[in-house]
């Protein structure tokens, strides 16, 4: 049931946001999310139903867009993508283990649409 926490803190802030914008309603929520979460879309969307029933934001619809991850070498200062079919956390150019993650664990809301 974590998804169903993350998604009520979504329609807090798309909620907030909106009626300080003088919305009636909130017809699409753009959100940014990365891909090494454990979020899933389809998912995402059936939380966001549930939650947003009888608010300005019930029946928006979530517009996802992923985030690559990317992560940065703390030995050798080389920035690169993450490779999801061999999950290796380590950098291609020192084989150092020694990495930061600089993005792909995001949820963020990019913007939302409105209508007055």
């Amino acid at each position: 049931m974590h998804e169903l926490s993350i998604m009520s803190n979504v329609l807090d802030i798309v909620v907030q946001h909106a009626s300080q914008n003088g919305a009636g309603r909130v017809t699409k929520i753009h959100l940014l999310v990365g891909e090494l979460s454990d979020y899933i879309p389809e998912w995402m969307q059936t939380y966001f139903d549930f939650v947003s029933k009888d608010t300005i934001a019930e029946k928006a619809e979530l517009i996802v867009e992923m985030v690559k991850a990317s992560l940065k070498c703390d030995d050798c200062g080389n920035e690169f993508h993450f490779n999801k079919n061999d999950w290796q956390f380590s950098c291609p150019q020192c084989n150092s283990p020694n990495v930061t993650i600089i993005s792909g664990r995001e949820l963020t809301v990019k913007s939302i649409e409105i209508e007055g």
